[in-house]
C-alpha cells in the first residue's frame, strides 16, 4: 500500500494505477499518525498542492526518523529551484501530477531502494537502544538541571554508559552545575547534520569525574536559534546506539528542540513544587502532552521541595492535576551547596535525604528495563502501546 497525503478526494483513484492501492490523508498530522501505525510502510506521496516547505520539512524528518522509507513529491510544474529544494530536503523524485507512467516508473525505483535500505538496517536490528529520559517543567527555578545531573551522575556511577543532553540552548546550566569547562557544545553538531556518528558526538561530549558524558549548550545564548529541531531528533537517535542512558535537560518552555525530545523519550519527569505557577504550569504540560498523542503511561510527576511549608500540600497538587506523584523529593539547603561545589548530592552526600529520593526515582522507573523482568515488562508495553512519535518539526533553588 502507498500513503497519500493530498486534499484532493479524487487523488487515490488518480494515482492507484501507477502506484497501486492508496490510502489518502489530507494533513500531515493523520499523515504521521498513518506512518506510526504502519512501520513497514516504504512508499509515500505528497500532492501538487501540498505547501512546497511544509513537504520538504515533511520529508527531512522522514529522512531521519525513517530513512527506508521514499518520498515522491508530485507537481503541477517542476522546475529549478522546485527540484534543488527537494533534492535537499531528501525527497527521492519530483514528478508531473498528469505523468502516470513517469510516477509509475519512480514508485518502482524507490520501492527498490527501499528494500536494499531497509535489509541493511536490518543487519544490526539487535544494536542495543539507550532509554531517553526527558526532564522537564513549563516553570523555571524547579529542579530540573539538579535533577538531571544527579540522576546522571547516579546511572554512570553503576558502570552504564550515560549521556547527558543539555538542550536548554539558550541558557543551559548543565555544564557550570558539574564545574565541567567544554571545549565544544552541541551547536557544533549542525554542521554534520545528516552525518552525525558515534565519532561526532565523541568530539563534542565533555567528560565528568562521575563517568557521565555530556553535551553542553552553545556559550552565547544567540546560538539556540541555530540549532534545528531535526539536528536534535538525529543525535539522539544516533546516542540511543551507543549509550545506555539519554538524558535530555530542557529549557521551560514547549520549544522544537524539547518537542523533538519529547518525540523519542521512553520516560518524562515532569517536575512540580509547592507554589500554584508550578501546579498551574504542570497542569496546562499534562493537558498539552495529550493534544500532542503522548502516552500516559511514558509521564512520571515528581514533586520536589515536596515538604516546604508554604501553604500548600502535595494532596493538593495531586487534586489541581488529577494524577498521582510518583516521588517526592524533600526540600534542602544541602542541594544549591551541592551545586555551588560542582558535586552532584547523590555521590557526595548518598545518604542525605535528597539522594536517597533521587536514586529512589533512577531504580524504579529508569533502570527498570536493566533486569530481564524490568525489560520484559518494557517490551510487553511497548507492544500493547507503541511508542508514539510526533516527527517534530515537531533559577535557583534546585534548578
Amino acid at each position: 500500500m502507498t500513503l497519500l497525503w493530498d486534499a484532493d478526494p479524487g487523488a487515490a483513484e488518480r494515482y492507484d494505477f501507477a502506484v497501486g492501492e492508496i490510502s489518502r490523508f489530507e494533513t500531515q498530522a493523520t499523515m504521521v499518525r498513518a506512518l506510526e501505525d504502519n512501520p513497514t510502510e516504504m512508499l509515500v506521496l505528497i500532492g501538487p498542492d501540498v505547501d512546497m516547505d511544509a513537504a520538504c520539512q515533511f520529508a527531512e524528518l522522514c529522512r531521519v526518523e525513517r530513512p527506508e522509507l521514499g518520498v515522491i513529491l508530485l507537481r503541477r510544474r517542476i522546475d529549478v529551484a522546485v527540484l534543488g529544494q527537494s533534492l535537499r530536503a531528501g525527497i527521492r523524485e519530483v514528478i508531473t501530477s498528469d505523468d502516470v507512467t513517469g510516477l509509475a516508473d519512480a514508485a518502482r525505483r524507490s520501492r527498490d531502494l527501499s528494500t536494499r535500505v531497509h535489509g541493511h538496517s536490518g543487519e544490526s536490528t539487535s544494536a542495543k537502544t539507550a532509554r531517553v529520559v526527558t526532564v522537564f517543567s513549563a516553570k523555571g527555578g524547579v529542579g530540573k538541571t539538579t535533577f538531571a545531573t544527579n540522576l546522571s551522575a547516579y546511572l554512570a556511577s553503576t558502570g552504564s554508559r550515560v549521556l547527558l543532553i543539555d538542550l536548554d540552548l539558550a541558557f543551559g546550566d548543565v555544564g557550570i552545575s558539574l564545574q565541567m569547562l567544554p571545549q565544544n557544545s552541541i551547536i557544533d553538531l549542525v554542521s554534520m547534520a545528516g552525518n552525525i556518528d558515534e565519532q561526532a558526538i565523541k568530539a563534542v561530549v565533555t567528560k565528568h569525574d562521575s563517568g557521565l558524558e555530556a553535551i553542553s549548550a552553545p556559550a552565547e545564548p544567540s546560538d539556540a536559534d541555530r540549532v534545528p529541531g531535526t539536528t536534535v531528533a538525529e543525535l539522539v537517535r544516533v546516542a540511543k546506539r551507543h549509550y545506555d542512558y539519554v538524558l535530555l535537560d530542557t529549557p521551560p518552555a514547549f520549544t522544537s528542540h524539547v518537542l523533538a525530545a519529547f518525540d523519542d523519550s521512553d520516560l518524562l519527569i515532569l517536575i512540580a513544587t509547592l507554589d500554584i505557577p508550578a501546579v498551574k504550569n504542570l497542569r496546562l504540560t499534562l493537558d498539552t502532552l495529550d493534544l500532542l498523542g503522548n502516552k500516559k503511561d511514558s509521564r512520571l510527576v515528581v514533586l520536589n521541595r515536596s515538604d516546604a511549608k508554604v501553604g500548600l500540600r502535595p494532596e493538593d497538587v495531586v487534586a489541581a492535576i488529577k494524577q498521582d506523584i510518583a516521588v517526592m523529593v524533600p526540600n534542602s539547603t544541602a542541594v544549591p551547596a551541592s551545586v555551588n561545589r560542582g558535586v552532584p548530592i547523590i555521590l557526595d552526600e548518598p545518604k542525605h535525604a535528597v539522594s536517597v529520593a533521587l536514586r529512589d526515582l533512577a531504580d524504579r522507573f529508569i533502570r527498570v528495563a536493566d533486569t530481564p523482568a524490568g525489560a520484559a515488562d518494557a517490551a510487553a508495553s511497548s507492544q500493547q502501546s507503541p511508542k508514539t512519535s510526533r516527527w517534530s518539526l515537531s533559577r535557583g533553588g534546585n534548578r
